[in-house]
This record gives structure tokens, C-alpha cells and sequence, in this order.
């Protein structure tokens, strides 16, 4: 079997890839910021001691632990508009779906970075007059996030891979951009290898990036 990559040009990219990258990207950060935020909520929930608050995230959080991503992305952009009776778009259902399970396993990393901070700690801010909340706004999540940072960006490059689950709602992403690129131009096995090669260069710079952030932290403390 011969490839042929001859009818690669730049029209390609900005005509079929361009715009499912954009997305992917779009989709990565947005679900980073708010799953980190809603994440970061969870956590202190599941550590405030309080059943009533603890109950609910562990649940959540186990819940979303427990089911394939891919599931979650079809139950949500099936059974939504049979609930509400108006159609969702498959990007909104996408960026909504991927937030909320991405939230379950951001939690964990920064209940991981809260409980790695030691109690004294905690003490001290309760020491000068904090209260909880000022404790672990300007005390405890600062230090746990930088604790946890090299974490968090690494669940973020498995984010970025899981964008292309998509696909099974008909989102156009980047691995739909490539698809169509295929099927126009009848060369399915060359653009999907592409696509790997893509993905691979991506996340392999990435993954090199939060190697040198780990040893700069790690040469901090």
C-alpha cells in the first residue's frame, strides 16, 4: 500500500483543520478553567467536615469517576433536549459535558494539593484573626495550587486527547476536521495518520513543557 500526501496544502489546513483545532483548543481551556473552579469547590466541600456539603461532592465526584467520558457526552447531548424540549448544539453540549466531568478528577488533584499543605497551617490563619474562608483563599489554595500545577496541566493534556470524543455527537473538532479532509479527498488512512501525528506532537510538547515546570518547582521548595 502506497500514501500519497500530495494533496496536503495550505488550503487544506485553513479550509478543514484550522477551524476543528480552534474548537479542540477552545474546548481544552474552557473546560480546564471551569472544571479547575467548579473542581477546586468540590474539594473543599468533600474536606469541610460537614456531611450536608461532604455527601453531595463525594457523590458527584464518584459518580463522574465511575462512567466513561464518551457515555456522559451522549447522554448528555441525547437526553437534555428530550428534558428541556429544545435542542442543544453539539459544541454547547460538548463544552458543558466536558466542564462537569472534568470537575470530578480536577477535585481530586486539589483535594491532593489542599491535604498536602500541613494543619499548622491552618492554624496559624486562625491564629491572626482568618476565618475559613480568608485561611484558605489566601493561605492554603495558593501553595496547593502551585503544589498541584504540574498535575493539573498534565490532566489537561489527557483533556486535550479526549477532545476528540466529540466526534460521536458530531462536533467539529479537530479529528472531524481531519475526517472530512479524508473523505473529500478520498484519503482516509493518510489523514487519519496525520491526525496522530498531530495529536502526538501536541502532547508531547506539552507533556515536555510541564517536565521543566516540575523541576523549577521542585528546585523552589
Amino acid at each position: 500500500m502506497t500514501y500519497d500526501f500530495s494533496f496536503v496544502n495550505w488550503g487544506v489546513v485553513t479550509g478543514f483543520l484550522l477551524k476543528g483545532f480552534i474548537f479542540s483548543l477552545q474546548l481544552t481551556v474552557v473546560a480546564m478553567i471551569g472544571g479547575i473552579v467548579f473542581g477546586t469547590v468540590l474539594a473543599l466541600m468533600r474536606l469541610s467536615g460537614k456531611p450536608w456539603l461532604e455527601l453531595p461532592a463525594s457523590g458527584y465526584v464518584n459518580t463522574m469517576r465511575s462512567i466513561p467520558l464518551v457515555m456522559v457526552i451522549l447522554w448528555f447531548f441525547l437526553l437534555i433536549p428530550l428534558l428541556t424540549g429544545k435542542p442543544m448544539g453539539a459544541e454547547l453540549s460538548a463544552i458543558i459535558t466536558f466542564t462537569a466531568f472534568e470537575a470530578a478528577y480536577y477535585s481530586e488533584i486539589m483535594r491532593a494539593g489542599i491535604q498536602s499543605i500541613p494543619k499548622g497551617q491552618v492554624f496559624a490563619g486562625y491564629a491572626v484573626g482568618m476565618n475559613y474562608r480568608q485561611t484558605m483563599q489566601l493561605i492554603i489554595l495558593p501553595q496547593a495550587f502551585r503544589n498541584m500545577l504540574p498535575v493539573l496541566l498534565t490532566q489537561t493534556i489527557v483533556l486535550f486527547q479526549d477532545t476528540s470524543l466529540v466526534y460521536a455527537i458530531g462536533a467539529y473538532d479537530l479529528l472531524k476536521g481531519f475526517e472530512v479532509a479524508g473523505r473529500n479527498f478520498n484519503r482516509p488512512v493518510e489523514t487519519y495518520l496525520m491526525a496522530t501525528v498531530i495529536y502526538f506532537a501536541v502532547c508531547f510538547s506539552l507533556s515536555s513543557l510541564v517536565r521543566v515546570l516540575q523541576k523549577k518547582i521542585q528546585i523552589i521548595r
